[in-house]
């Protein structure tokens, strides 16, 4: 996982800050070439870039062998800015690792190169169903009617809260937040009771697409952009008033901290939170495990407030990715339907590590996180269950992603018209 403070890469990982770094293994590329296709032994390469769910698939791996004995699975973990610069140089020169993970802003991209293989096939003959995974995971892989990922787990938008400086101004998270561009809802109110000067604030607004303005504007009833490999619309009214609302956070009501402090790629945002500075803070449900050992007091988890719109958060869920070119076909497609399966989706899930894509395979991970880390992550599975938005689906988006964050550290700073970085945005966006 990335330890990397900036919202211009939208993966789950982007939250990960101070995560510390990622150890890469030994060994790279693709699997083992040595291995006969008359039924000899295959070792096939497993790439992610996340060491504490390295852990898990050491389990995960060891029942797939057990149940395909002539089949072993080598795991390379590797630094996320490594791990996308190597996989795109690997994959254009033909030579890759068999089975990947992959997200939504790198899938475009990938996927009109006919670097993934497709993966519809081999999910019938093993009798999985695409209807029994979230929706909009499956859908962020689909490419010309091709499934090119297998459904990982979910990326949830959630609300992490400090519940050390909730007891101390003798505030109880409702079981419902509300917001509105105008200020009413009781999100703001509450958000004013825990700011105490330039000391502690009652919310961090900054600039992160995942977790901060992507769900704004969906719950106030607009879009980023208006389909997969469509048209942005940033500067559309509703979109503006939700950028507008993020600026008034800090500016007008004065419960956030601003961009001098939080902006990307220098800022601090997560860190406030884990320093106590910061009462309430939107976060993916991925940052728990990272989270946990850098603060001193109890987390809560509290679903994101519910805008005009009701409430609608971003869902980032990881797929696991075949090579279009791996000599091993047959195996690793044997591997990528295992990883689909109720079997190892539970494996992750109830150790904690994931929330599984399969849909009613998450009682295991909030069980988990209930009974070990005294924590209720019912609010990140409810939300998944409920309104969810894609990030934006487009070819050139991690490029793009990168100057529209650049647009929208303004927004932060209070220095030029929302509706001017709107359009600036679109701009970017729309730009072939």
């Amino acid at each position: 996982m990335s330890p990397k403070n900036s919202a211009v890469g939208l993966s789950r990982r982007t939250f990960l800050i101070g995560a510390g770094s990622v150890l890469a293994l030994a060994g790279c590329g693709s699997s083992n070439d040595k291995a006969s296709s008359s039924g000899g032994k295959v070792e096939l390469v497993y790439r992610l870039w996340d060491e504490q769910q390295e852990v898990g698939y050491k389990a995960v791996f060891a029942a797939f062998t057990a149940e395909n004995p002539d089949i072993t699975v080598r795991m390379e973990v590797l630094p996320w800015d490594q791990y996308w610069t190597k996989l795109t140089t690997e994959l254009a020169s033909g030579k890759a690792p068999d089975v990947f993970w992959l997200t939504v802003d790198y899938f475009p991209d990938f996927a009109s190169k006919g670097v993934l293989a497709p993966l519809d096939d081999l999910i019938s003959k093993a009798g999985l169903k695409l209807d029994s995974y979230n929706e909009n995971v499956v859908q962020s892989y689909k490419f010309e009617d091709k499934q090119l990922g297998m459904p990982k787990d979910l990326g949830v938008v959630g609300l992490l809260y400090n519940k050390t400086l909730f007891q101390k101004a003798g505030v109880t998270m409702p079981a419902e937040l509300t917001w509105a561009p105008d200020g009413s809802g009781n999100f703001l109110e509450i958000a004013r009771k825990l700011t105490v000067g330039n000391k502690q604030w009652g919310f961090c607004s900054w600039n992160h697409s995942q977790t901060q303005w992507l769900n704004w504007i969906a719950s106030n009833g607009g879009h980023a952009i208006d389909k997969p490999y469509g048209t942005f619309d940033f500067a559309g009214d509703k979109s503006v008033e939700a950028l507008q609302f993020a600026r008034d956070l800090i500016f007008k009501w004065k419960v956030s901290p601003d961009g001098t402090r939080t902006n990307p790629p220098t800022g601090q945002a997560t860190e406030m939170f884990y320093r106590g500075e910061v009462a309430m803070f939107p976060a993916n449900n991925a940052l728990l495990p990272f989270a946990l050992p850098e603060v001193k007091f109890p987390i809560g988890v509290a679903a994101m407030p519910a805008g005009p719109s009701g409430r609608t958060v971003v869902i980032n869920g990881l797929a696991e990715a075949m090579f279009a070119k791996t000599k091993h076909p047959d195996q690793a497609g044997k591997l990528v339907a295992f990883l689909g399966s109720e079997k190892a989706q539970r494996l992750m899930g109830d150790a904690g590590y994931i929330i599984p894509a399969l849909n009613d395979a998450g009682a295991g991970y909030q069980a988990y996180w209930k009974k070990k880390k005294n924590i209720d992550v019912q609010p990140f599975i409810a939300s998944a269950a409920g309104s969810t938005v894609n990030l934006p689906i487009t070819e050139g988006w991690t490029a793009k992603s990168t100057e529209i964050n650049k647009a929208v550290n303004d927004l932060y700073l209070n220095k030029v018209n929302v509706s001017d970085i709107a359009a600036s945005m679109d701009k970017i966006g729309n730009d072939k």
